[in-house]
């Protein structure tokens, strides 16, 4: 039969993790129709792997769909639909009146600059189906699934008052109201966090966090009674510890929903060097209920500069750094052997950082100091015969404290992460697409996972990883026609190159956000095309312009 693109000689990895072979893919109207026939395009795939496009779980591009139709940087990492709405934060549904708490919300958590949110949100909606609806219509080069997050369905019913106390029997009726119209509207479920340091509008909590054991008793049978939708919440009030309470929670949203709940974050951290294992065998009676723990297959990595050291604010000897700010006072603190040496008698404290290769220079300004850009502190020390603190320290004052860091918290135990990524039941995302856009770019996670942990590190066989994005995250969520590739299924696909593929170490500065704002992003390798719905998107290296995305509805 006749068809719009043949892809031919590649190796097939289908998604449900059995063997890859050799065969070909044949795509007609966007579907996937067969494995051979004449076409109108034919890509020749010899050498390259042709899989499902990858499905993340866990992005908060809920803004930025407004001003970046291609839904960078994860359209450039063989992502195929983005998960949005998590950790019960978003901008719909919204009244006029509430649009300004709703960006604060987002500034306040996912670190997006108010500047840009105000330049750059369209705000042609109010409910939630009219957001989704006015996202159908940016038809976005990415297939767009959301999570209805608990905080503005609160606030539209309560006004502030939701950032303050529970809501009333007749607000949490009105509130379940919305969800269940949100979810039959093609809603994948919904959202919320317990996170204290999720803040928001006037420094005060998230407005989701106020929700008593009454309202998400209401929540979670809008979701029981529909029989679909999944929950993704925020629990570990301590970072990959689940405490008693929080466990007794997880088992009540399980009961009261009778559906799929993944929980956040769970992460190895040497500092707590049990933690993780503890809490994986606290979970083990709830993963059979339905609980899907999640975690990020990269190393944790945020933003260090030595005018804001928060990195090192638990040490003793950093506290005079936050007395007097001022560079001039900060410049003599680093100068000061006194405070070097105290500094290192910190260091030998067992709990405390003390892993310099877990610290690179990111950017320094200074042309003199380019060389040492992307390398660990570790290196430059031995590079320049010191030990870390003075490399540290020595960089610092020579770039006038302009340098910035970037610093390696957690799952950077390759032992324990490979004992973390074979374990079927975590889900893999995290990867918080949209958010944290000046600390950190964690979207590219699929082509890391394939690069490091397939490929350099042979901790998951390249199936195994395949599924572990592509119809897992589909069958958690409910995405039916998504995830594998089959006849009838959507022709969503990635084909990459599998001696190549991965994702830039150095993250690079772009200054593309509304008003010029700057973010961090990491590039790809070996990704060769990715189709969305049958029409390619990428291309060697670049997207193609095409906009054939959908909004996916449950």
């Amino acid at each position: 039969m006749a068809c719009d693109l043949l892809i031919r000689n590649g190796t097939l990895i289908d998604g449900t993790g059995v063997p890859g072979r050799r065969a070909d893919v044949a795509i007609a109207g966007g579907k996937i129709v067969g494995t051979g026939g004449s076409a109108k395009r034919t890509v020749d795939a010899d050498g390259l792997v042709v899989a499902p496009g990858f499905i993340d779980p866990h992005t908060h591009y809920d803004a930025q769909i407004c001003w970046d139709g291609a839904t960078t940087p994860s359209s450039w990492h063989g992502v195929t639909t983005v998960v949005m709405g998590n950790c019960g934060v978003g901008i719909a549904p919204c009244r006029p009146a509430a649009r300004e708490i709703a960006m604060r919300d987002l500034v306040n958590v996912e670190a997006i600059p108010f500047e840009v949110l105000n330049a750059g949100i369209t705000w042609d909606w109010e409910t939630f189906p009219q957001y989704m609806d006015a996202a159908a219509r940016r038809k976005p080069a990415l297939n767009l699934a959301f999570l209805a997050p608990l905080t503005p369905f609160r606030h539209y019913v309560m006004g502030e008052a939701s950032m303050e106390r529970a809501a009333t029997g007749e607000e949490t009726r009105r509130i379940s109201s919305l969800i269940g119209e949100a979810v039959d509207a093609g809603a994948f479920g919904w959202s919320s966090t317990l996170l204290n340091q999720h803040m928001g509008y006037g420094a005060r909590p998230l407005a989701c966090r106020n929700a008593s054991r009454e309202e998400l008793k209401a929540y979670c049978n809008a979701l029981r009674s529909r029989g679909k939708g999944a929950i993704e919440f925020a629990m570990t009030r301590q970072i990959a510890v689940l405490e008693q309470a929080e466990l007794e929670l997880l088992d009540f949203m399980l009961e009261e929903s009778r559906r799929p709940l993944t929980l956040i974050a769970l992460f190895d951290r040497d500092d707590l060097p049990e933690a993780l294992r503890t809490t994986m065998r606290a979970l083990r009676p709830m993963i059979a209920r339905g609980a899907r723990p999640q975690t990020s297959p990269l190393p944790l990595t945020r933003e260090l500069t030595m005018r804001r050291p928060f990195a090192f604010g638990a040490f003793p000897s950093w506290k005079r750094l936050f007395e007097d700010t001022s560079k001039e006072a900060q410049a003599a603190v680093y100068r000061d052997p006194s405070f070097r040496n105290q500094f290192r008698e910190d260091l030998k404290t067992p709990a405390s950082f003390a892993d310099w290769a877990r610290i690179t220079l990111h950017e320094v300004r200074s042309p003199k100091l380019k060389r040492y850009e992307g390398k660990t502190v570790a290196e430059i020390a031995a590079q320049r015969g010191v030990d870390g603190v003075d490399a540290l320290l020595d960089v610092t004052l020579e770039d006038d404290l302009e340098n910035e860091f970037t610093v390696q918290s957690w799952n950077t135990r390759v032992d324990r992460m490979t004992e973390l990524l074979n374990d079927k039941s975590v889900l893999l995302g995290l990867g918080d697409g949209g958010a944290h856009l000046d600390m950190l770019c964690d979207s590219g996670y699929p082509t890391y996972v394939l690069g490091t942990w397939v490929r350099e590190r042979k901790v998951l066989t390249l199936e195994e990883a395949v599924r572990r994005m592509t119809s897992d995250p589909a069958d958690f969520f409910g995405i039916k026609d998504r995830g594998r590739i089959a006849p009838g299924m959507a022709a969503d696909i990635v084909i990459f190159d599998p001696a190549t593929v991965g994702m830039e170490g150095r993250a690079e500065r772009l200054h593309d956000l509304p008003g010029g704002a700057k973010r961090m992003v990491k590039r790809s390798r070996g990704i060769e095309y990715t189709l969305v719905n049958g029409e390619v998107t990428w291309e060697k290296g670049a997207l193609t312009g095409a906009s054939s995305g959908r909004v996916l509805r449950s």
